[in-house]
């Protein structure tokens, strides 16, 4: 039974095949060529066959968001199926499930990897989104460095001395360094390569979203991740179709004029660690 006649459809592309992307992917799918992209091939089946049980139109491809040659193809693959009008990148591992390096290669340079690759095929009117992390606004960065990390070249960013010396100290460190560096690639890409294809890029800072992989967090850190939810205003966790809700926006119609920017969705908890009603370091 054909499900959908309609050809030259537009593309979503996910890289991260894990609840939150999918949570956006359901809500901006719809009529659209999915692609669906994630290191494991079980997770790969497991979630294409639930999108197509519901009626979207999914292909799949097993990408290592660690290599720069799978994360092009990725992206090569995307361009034809069709015009590429959404990237969403929600690959990346947590302080608790990975060592510094793996975060460092993972969550930035993996990133500027996907945000580098689909700036070369993105279609105009276009809109991409990378999902960072509450932990980028809690190691603040010096603006020399900053202005450093965001002129590096995608490869180069491991061998920066400020990378080197603090960013590998501990998974921690590495974790709250690589998320912001996901806010200062998608300027970048803002201003250059995604700007030149009239395409928009921004990022999304989500704090405590209870997920299957955030399980491995709350097991380790249970106690600290508890304190954040009491110091908030909201009180509470966050959900996955919170995060897609303010996703569907900023990749939506009515945000054709932002990009380059970040979007904090944390119930307080950033605005009680900057007032110091929380402390994070004890």
């Amino acid at each position: 039974m054909i499900f959908d006649r309609n050809e030259k459809k537009q593309v979503v592309a996910l890289l991260g095949a894990g609840s939150m992307g999918n949570a956006i992917v359901r809500r901006i799918g719809a009529g659209k060529k999915i692609l669906l992209g994630d290191i494991s091939e079980q997770a790969l089946e497991r979630v294409g066959e639930d999108f197509r049980c519901c009626g979207y139109d999914v292909d799949t491809l097993v990408v290592n968001a660690l290599q720069k040659e799978s994360v092009e193809a990725f992206a090569r693959r995307a361009a034809e199926l069709g015009p590429v009008m959404y990237f969403i990148d929600t690959a990346g591992a947590s302080p608790n499930q990975a060592k510094p390096e793996h975060i460092v290669d993972l969550d930035m340079v993996g990133t500027g990897y996907a945000v580098d690759a689909f700036g070369e095929v993105m279609a105009e009117g276009g809109a991409g989104l990378i999902i960072s992390s509450q932990a980028a606004y809690m190691y603040p960065i010096p603006n020399d460095i900053e202005l450093q990390l965001v002129n590096t070249p995608t490869e180069q960013l491991k061998d920066v001395k400020f990378i080197q010396e603090v960013a590998m100290q501990n998974s921690g460190l590495a974790y709250m360094i690589a998320k912001r560096m996901n806010h200062l690639q998608a300027q970048r890409a803002a201003a250059t390569s995604w700007c030149k294809r009239r395409a928009r890029i921004n990022t999304i800072s989500p704090g405590i979203i209870v997920t299957s992989l955030a399980y491995d967090e709350f097991r380790a850190s249970g106690e600290g991740y508890q304190a954040m939810i009491d110091a908030s205003a909201a009180r509470r966790t966050g959900t996955s179709d919170e995060i897609a809700e303010a996703a569907a926006f900023l990749l939506g119609e009515h945000a054709r004029f932002i990009t380059g920017t970040d979007l904090l969705i944390d119930g307080g908890v950033i605005a009680s660690i900057r007032t110091g009603e929380f402390k994070l370091w004890q």
